[in-house]
């Protein structure tokens, strides 16, 4: 992926745009300034070339004289900017699941997103990592993300939610004191990455409003969303085409290449210029769904196997321990 080919959702140049009036600044004239429509914003599909949003947020820095304005954007996140991933996010049994959401999903915020979960002996931590292929981002995008993100967590779990660790890339800023009263956790400056670091505990716990339903009408929501603007991608085609086949056993990549009517060599050579191959993207997808699907009481290990296109339970097993750990009955009885 290229600086010039990645897109972003619609609803972010909408926050800046937002975030802007605060200042008492017109967001328009940035808006032309950096190549965007701003009239499209109506239309919740609407998604901005990355490079000229990364542009926006700039503009808004220097125009608001505000070096610390992306924290002010993220802070007034709400899940409507965030669209089905917001709502579904708002649904979720745990804060790990939620951030687990985001993380799937990320690609419906800019398709360069780059972000992990990483778990230590006492925290979860949220890394947000460079964006795949974008040699140029802007400070403020990813300082909205940091407030943003830690917005939703409070919004789901309570306003007394707070990390045990904040980990910023760039220097103590001016309003360090205020981030400080924002994040109330230890800020550690000149970091590495963008990180927020969770107690284990607290990601954990179950929500009070948790609605798996909701959750799944929302997640839903987002793969619409998503193949809306990304029937292009082939990873996007060979992921629902291996959640089509799993049913029937594991799919192999001669079947999946010949149901989109491209040679085996072909698909590979795709695959690997979009930064993927055809065993990874089995490996993630059947993850992802026994995550989805361990969480779902209703279902047993056998319906799980058959539906995930495993031969055997035991098979099944050794992978979820692969994949987290520990059994499958564990997780399910620790979520």
């Amino acid at each position: 992926m290229t600086a010039g080919n990645y897109s972003m959702m619609g609803s972010v140049a909408a926050l800046v745009a937002q975030t802007l009036r605060t200042y008492d600044c017109d967001p328009e004239p940035l808006f032309r300034k950096a190549g965007l429509d701003m009239s499209l914003l109506s239309n919740p599909d609407t998604r901005y070339p990355g490079n000229r949003v990364q542009q926006l947020w700039q503009l808004a820095v220097d125009a608001s004289g505000d070096p610390c304005f992306g924290f002010i954007a993220g802070e007034q996140v709400q899940p409507a900017v965030l669209h089905g991933l917001g709502f579904a996010w708002l649904a979720s049994d745990t804060l790990r699941d939620a951030l687990t959401r985001l993380m799937r999903y990320s690609r419906l915020i800019s398709t360069a997103a780059n972000m992990q979960l990483q778990d230590t002996d006492s925290s979860l931590d949220l890394v947000l990592l460079p964006p795949k292929g974008v040699h140029t981002v802007t400070p403020a995008f990813q300082d909205a993300g940091m407030s943003g993100f830690l917005r939703m967590c409070r919004l789901t779990a309570g306003d007394e939610i707070d990390p045990v660790q904040v980990s910023l890339k760039h220097p103590r800023p001016a309003c360090a004191r205020e981030l400080q009263a924002y994040f109330r956790a230890p800020i550690v400056y000149g970091a590495e990455n963008n990180i927020l670091s969770f107690d284990k505990q607290l990601v954990d716990t179950p929500l009070t409003h948790a609605n798996p339903g909701l959750a799944r009408i929302n997640d839903q929501a987002v793969v619409d969303y998503l193949a809306r603007f990304d029937r292009d991608s082939l990873t996007m085609q060979v992921r629902s085409r291996i959640i089509e086949r799993l049913h029937d056993g594991t799919p192999n990549q001669q079947t999946i290449a010949h149901s989109l009517n491209v040679s085996l060599r072909s698909l590979q050579r795709k695959l690997s210029k979009e930064e993927t191959n055809f065993k990874s993207l089995l490996e993630s997808t059947r993850r992802e769904l026994a995550l989805l699907y361990i969480r779902e009481t209703h279902r047993s290990l056998g319906e799980i196997t058959y539906l995930l296109g495993f031969s055997e339970p035991s098979n099944f097993t050794r992978a979820f321990k692969r994949w987290t750990g520990i059994s499958p009955i564990e997780y399910r009885d620790k979520n």
